[in-house]
């Protein structure tokens, strides 16, 4: 079709549309915005939207209509469940649960009209985005065995099949990320290439790769899926290479995000660049870049010694559910004895400070219990799957650090830093199925979820959105998707429905209805985010300009306002903003730039409780 002649069709159509979505008269006009999920709404669950308005409209009335624009649900709102900013004063919510019947349709008020969602069987709306979540880890990837995909990737950092080992660097300084002594080597050599890069930049940590491998062991053994399957068999690859249990080290990152003015350094976060030029660097040691090509590797501690609890716990559980899920039974063993052999190495007294990233600032974890907890459940389970006897030996060890965790005072929710939601669910049964010598009961551990759900629950009581998060602190997209995951298996569990509203509300957070009215998804929905804080997108050449699409990426969403501060574009990046700053508050911001990385940086964390939530959502 000539330009021209596109161009005409394109306006007809929107006309079109203009008509069939017409307002119909109403008594009370309203100024403002309608936020839905955009991917939509399972035909039986408890569906929400909301009116951002300028001004409170109780009693404002609203349609649903669908594509023909026939109306097929009428309502009205109540009171404002409170303001926003300046602009937008009263937050309404806008019931849209007696729409079952699939279709696709829109909310329309007199003055404001909704994007258009669907409403179908939950798989069908949420499998395909637990696909899209998968193909963001194939973006990822690391090493010779990259996927090319949508970013056209490209082998990178080969040099990592001869990395040199350092010792743990010394940090100090205001924020503890200031290196305060020059790398030491020593002397040995290791293959660490391969797994993913954690976010938009190229640095791997075995902490929160091992996270992921465990929720997508998890996802896998509920249903099996080949790409998926194929995904976790290329990150415990990784694992596998990272974990000596000949010498007990375990080795926690490969790259250093910081470098160091004053030791004459650059680390990965000066550089903006596609991965695969590193490889062409020609340094030698004592170049500015010669850590960005040669790349160092850090042990969580020395050979042999007791390994970071946190660590030992994760490793352990990626290992067992690799086991659980692995059809090739040498290797399903062979992941089995890694999780026993690191496992056993666990720090247990004397913890001090956890061994997560270096520096410790940038994943600043402080809870283990839940780590070992989590560790010997699925070790119990990989040991029954495979006629191993010390399955029983390990669940009651698993009991025992579950009665340690509940008694603790560091709980948390689903997230990065505590996996107890995961570890709780497979315990409980394990416990039900009857356990001799268990240090705590089946009640104990549905009583822990439901203090997770009840402590989201309550602040979401206090959310004009219905938001279980802090929209001021990081990590607002995956807590939410791990309460969404947890309500769902918390149902698993007890076949108790009481969170499901819950747990609908805080997904439809994250795929359209916050203020932004923006997917924190990318690719999910009618507005996500278009410029990610992500080198491989940033740099990849769209032909259409912009970046490309990080498909399936999930990333941190709206964060503290005072994070935004003095944000620059990084040098040799590729313009990219779409700012929605209309929607800010005084206390909340999300900017959709290539600069924000408070708000637009993917990582694998992020995306693997998107995928098992949405995994349990399409059951």
């Amino acid at each position: 079709m000539p330009r021209g002649a596109r161009a005409t069709a394109l306006t007809a159509a929107v006309l079109t549309a203009t008509a069939l979505f017409a307002a119909p008269a109403t008594a009370a006009r309203v100024t403002g915005e309608v936020r839905v999920d955009q991917v939509g709404y399972a035909i039986g669950e408890t569906k929400h939207a909301y009116l951002l308005g300028t001004a409170a409209t109780p009693g404002a009335a609203f349609t649903v209509v669908d594509e023909r624009g026939r109306t097929v649900h009428r309502g009205t709102v109540g009171a404002s469940r409170g303001g926003w900013n300046a602009r937008y004063t009263a937050v309404h919510q806008v019931d849209l649960t007696p729409v079952r019947r699939p279709g696709t349709y829109r909310v329309v008020f007199d003055g404001a009209t909704s994007p258009a969602f669907r409403i179908a069987p939950a798989g069908r709306l949420f499998s395909p985005l637990a696909r899209a979540n998968n193909e963001f880890f194939q973006a990822q990837r690391d090493g010779a065995d990259v996927v090319p995909g949508r970013l056209n990737r490209k082998p990178a950092h080969l040099a990592d099949r001869a990395a040199s080992v350092y010792e743990p660097p010394v940090f100090g300084g205001e924020f503890g990320d200031e290196i305060m002594e020059p790398l030491k080597p020593t002397g040995a050599t290791v293959d660490v290439e391969g797994g993913w890069f954690d976010a938009g930049d190229f640095v791997k940590f075995t902490s929160n790769s091992a996270y992921s491998l465990a929720e997508m062991g998890w996802v896998l053994r509920e249903r099996y899926d080949r790409a998926l399957a194929g995904e976790l068999r290329f990150g415990l690859k990784w694992l596998d290479k990272m974990w000596d249990a000949g010498s007990g080290t375990l080795y926690a990152q490969v790259g250093i995000g910081t470098g160091s003015e004053k030791f004459g350094f650059l680390g990965d976060h000066d550089v903006w660049r596609l991965p695969e030029t590193d490889d062409a660097l020609q340094v030698k040691p004592g170049d500015p870049k010669y850590y960005v090509k040669h790349r160092p590797v850090f042990p969580a501690g020395p050979a042999g010694a007791p390994i970071s609890p946190n660590l030992a716990g994760r490793v352990a559980a990626a290992f067992a559910l690799g086991a659980q899920v692995e059809p090739d039974r040498r290797l399903a063993r062979h992941y089995l004895a890694e999780a026993a052999s690191v496992f056993a190495r666990a720090k247990t007294t004397d913890v001090g400070e956890l061994v997560t990233a270096f520096p410790h600032s940038y994943y600043p974890e402080d809870s283990w219990l839940d780590d070992l907890e989590l560790g010997a459940t699925q070790l119990a389970l990989a040991a029954r799957e495979l006629g191993d006897p010390r399955a029983g030996d390990w669940a009651r060890q698993a009991t025992h650090w579950a009665q340690q965790y509940i008694a603790s005072s560091t709980r948390d929710t689903l997230n990065l830093y505590d996996t107890s939601a995961l570890a709780h669910t497979d315990l409980a049964e394990l416990v039900r199925e009857g356990l001799p010598g268990a240090k705590l009961g089946y009640r104990d551990l549905v009583g822990d979820l439901r203090r997770q759900l009840d402590q989201g629950v309550t602040a979401a009581s206090r959310s004009p959105f219905g938001t279980a998060v802090d929209v001021t602190q990081f990590d607002a997209a995956t807590k939410s998707f791990g309460f969404a995951a947890t309500a769902q298996l918390y149902r698993r569990l007890t076949g108790d429905g009481r969170y499901d509203a819950f747990g609908t509300q805080q997904r439809n957070f994250t795929l359209g209805t916050n203020a932004w009215g923006i997917s924190l998804v990318v690719g999910a929905g009618t507005r996500y985010p278009l410029c990610p804080h992500h080198q491989a997108a940033n740099l990849s050449g769209n032909p259409d300009g912009g970046q490309r699409i990080l498909y399936g990426a999930v990333i941190n969403g709206p964060n503290g306002a005072s994070n935004f501060e003095g944000l620059t574009p990084p040098a040799d990046s590729v313009p990219c903003t779409k700012p929605l700053d209309q929607f800010d508050s005084t206390q909340s911001r999300f900017f959709d730039d290539l600069s924000s990385w408070p708000s637009s940086e993917p990582a694998i964390d992020f995306t693997s409780t998107a995928l098992l939530a949405f995994a349990l959502e399409s059951r």
